[in-house]
């Protein structure tokens, strides 16, 4: 399992880029971490494919419709081989959802839609499992940045993927009550669950504490890496409790606390 990779943040010039729209990095032989150029799109998100022995889970599609922009599904396809693939999303929110046109098998990011696939009995009090064939992962309600948003733990890997609840950048809090309390769950998960990384969809600091890339920057040539643990949630829920519901931003070493509503 690795995580020693250099992520490619675009390029001086973006329409020179030399690197390919989608990065693709090899997990482990049954799980990849994607990353869409910041030269195609400055929201750069990453995306997760777990696979199963009879599915493959994608988790998101990132920010652009496009294929000949963003050849997300021949991608795809090349690492599934013939598993049936079925899309989800972290939330609802553009960057995440932009690529749905080049599947078939995608789960609405609507609240009704989401509790209805995963079987959710008391959101977003209940967690729900999805069985991919020899692997299990877990679905964690997580509304706060977006009402529909799903955390997904990944029982093989260890890996918890938080979306845009938690990564190394600007957390936009649109419902606090809520955000605090899936702040809440996922520390309460995390002591009863092994957790390898934490890994949201994006990279937004620089590697100054503190300090972030301008909105709609396309290229960052110096970056932290997108892993963060388990005592980074502790700490944005010390945040929280600091901030006290203030609007933002406040700046953290490895994130930035922002109340929008």
């Amino acid at each position: 399992m690795n995580l020693d990779v250099k992520w490619h943040a675009g390029w001086p010039s973006a329409k020179h880029d030399p690197a390919p729209p989608i990065q693709v990095h090899s997990y482990d032989s049954r799980t990849f971490i994607l990353r869409q150029n910041k030269s195609v799109h400055y929201e750069a998100p990453f995306m997760f494919l777990l696979l199963g022995t009879h599915t493959a889970l994608l988790i998101d599609t990132g920010a652009t419709a496009e294929e000949e922009y963003f050849p997300l599904r021949d991608t795809v396809s090349t690492l599934i081989g013939d598993r049936r693939l079925q899309v989800v999303h972290t939330h609802a929110h553009g960057d995440h959802v932009a690529g749905d046109g080049q599947f078939t098998d995608v789960v609405a990011p609507t609240l009704d839609a989401v509790i209805e696939f995963f079987g959710f009995t008391d959101w977003p009090s209940n967690s729900a499992t999805v069985d991919l064939g020899d692997r299990i992962v877990d679905a964690i309600p997580g509304p706060g940045h977006q009402e529909s948003a799903v955390v997904f733990y990944d029982r093989q890997t260890g890996l918890l993927l938080t979306g845009d609840t938690l990564y190394p950048g600007r957390l936009y809090i649109f419902d606090w009550d809520a955000y605090v309390a899936t702040i809440d769950r996922l520390i309460a998960f995390c002591s009863v669950n092994p957790v390898t990384h934490v890994l949201g969809c994006h990279i937004e600091m620089t590697t100054t504490p503190g300090v972030d890339y301008p909105i709609r920057t396309t290229y960052h040539p110096s970056e932290p890496p997108l892993q963060l643990t388990v005592d980074h949630l502790r700490a944005l829920r010390a945040a929280l409790d600091e901030t006290a519901g203030a609007y933002g931003p406040h700046p953290y070493p490895d994130f930035i606390v922002q109340r929008m509503h």
